[in-house]
């Protein structure tokens, strides 16, 4: 069986929870919890204002992470801006640049697989402007095919809003080819990495995207903070989203001025703590290794699938997928009814349509459970719920599901 070296540096595990729902958001490593902790408990104090040594040494671990994360996607520092998580950076891009650079006709190409963040933004772009909205067609898996966009791909489209990774189906976008494809038509393309991040090795001046968006609670790091990758050229152009402390060159009673980005997008008091935190979150991932994480979270994810597709009466739809990720249902049992069985066995998993409605409205369902395998999870993980599952199929047929 796995020896997994990593699971004892997550103290969420120490009360025998079996944790399948890091595509929510993951756990903390010890590392993380101790950085966020030497934050409120030595320092608390705000950044880029005090010269007193608490306030010189937050700002200088807020600065040091914005380095960090940009040698983790390989972008350049001024590039990365901090948000609040992927939500939010999407948002920034959809009302920063979109609806300042869109105008009424223009097509914007997303798809069924897109989380709520990273299609709500666009239709609401689209509706203020009158821009025109067109969904790449699902191939019979629900995968995004380069065909498939090229056939929605035309001179008029500006911008294109895809997923990396399906927070549904786990399928991995052919999101290089894409972007190649969408800039020779002049088209802009905004990657929603949340689901991508925390296992594939992204290198966003390879990869050629124009905007860039991921979570820091689903790679490990705290709540509250996200990465907004920008290519420069961009960024120059943008107006800043909110307004406030810290952003700002100038103020005058007519006319303010601003900082040149990332700082302008940056207004007011950021999450400084969680900043922090990211920084030793991204540290342990490379310690360990995307790759090392991607070969573990594969071969845990086999052999789930393996075990998960013997039992009778449950339906996986997404058994090709390329990450952790399993979408699933037990025959005639509503998700949200079934998620409480395995929450009574200590189980963690997700049951609804995970902000996702659209791929769940394509697949024919209302809802479904969830399981997400992160490097944390182990193959015995998976054979107590493999057993739980066959003693919830069982439980709810007596019922008369």
């Amino acid at each position: 069986m796995m020896n997994n070296p990593w699971v004892n540096d997550f103290p969420q595990l120490k009360n025998g929870m079996i944790y399948f729902d890091t595509a929510a958001t993951s756990l903390k490593p010890q590392a993380v919890i101790d950085m966020v902790d030497h934050y409120y408990k030595d320092l608390s104090a705000n950044i880029h204002r005090g010269m007193y040594e608490a306030a010189v040494e937050a700002t200088t671990l807020y600065e040091e992470t914005r380095e960090t994360v940009a040698r983790f996607i390989q972008a350049d520092s001024e590039e990365v801006i901090y948000t609040r998580g992927t939500t939010s950076g999407l948002n920034l891009v959809a009302f920063s640049y979109g609806l300042n650079q869109l105008k009424e006709g223009d097509e914007i190409i997303v798809s069924e697989l897109e989380h709520h963040s990273s299609f709500l933004p666009w239709q609401a772009v689209a509706k203020k402007i009158g821009a025109v909205l067109k969904f790449v067609p699902l191939d019979e898996e629900g995968r995004i095919t380069i065909a498939a966009f090229q056939s929605v791909l035309t001179e008029r489209t500006k911008i294109v809003a895809l997923t990396y990774v399906s927070n549904v189906m786990g399928f991995i976008t052919p999101i290089q080819e894409i972007i190649s494809l969408a800039h020779e038509v002049g088209a802009i393309v905004v990657v929603d990495a949340a689901q991508a991040i925390q296992h594939l090795d992204i290198n966003v001046k390879e990869l050629d995207c124009d905007f860039l968006a991921f979570s820091g609670h689903k790679m490990l790091g705290p709540t509250g903070i996200g990465i907004l990758y920008g290519k420069a050229e961009h960024l120059k152009i943008m107006e800043p989203f909110e307004y406030g402390g810290d952003m700002n060159e100038d103020v005058e009673k007519d006319l303010s001025t601003w900082k040149q980005y990332p700082q302008k997008f940056e207004a007011g008091t950021m999450p400084i703590a969680s900043v922090i935190g990211l920084k030793t979150a991204v540290e342990y991932i490379q310690n360990i290794g995307l790759e090392t994480i991607s070969d573990h979270i594969e071969k845990v994810h086999r052999y789930a699938i393996a075990q998960i597709s013997q039992i009778r009466d449950v339906s996986i739809y997404n058994k090709s997928s390329e990450t952790g990720i399993i979408a699933f249902n037990l025959e005639n049992v509503p998700s949200h009814d079934a998620i409480t069985f395995f929450a009574e066995h200590n189980i963690a998993i997700r049951a609804g349509q995970h902000c996702a409605k659209l791929i769940c409205d394509w697949l024919g369902i209302h809802s479904c459970l969830r399981a997400s395998i992160y490097l944390y999870n182990t193959y015995k993980d998976v054979d107590y719920f493999t057993q739980v599952i066959k003693q919830a199929v069982a439980y709810f047929k007596e019922l008369g599901f």
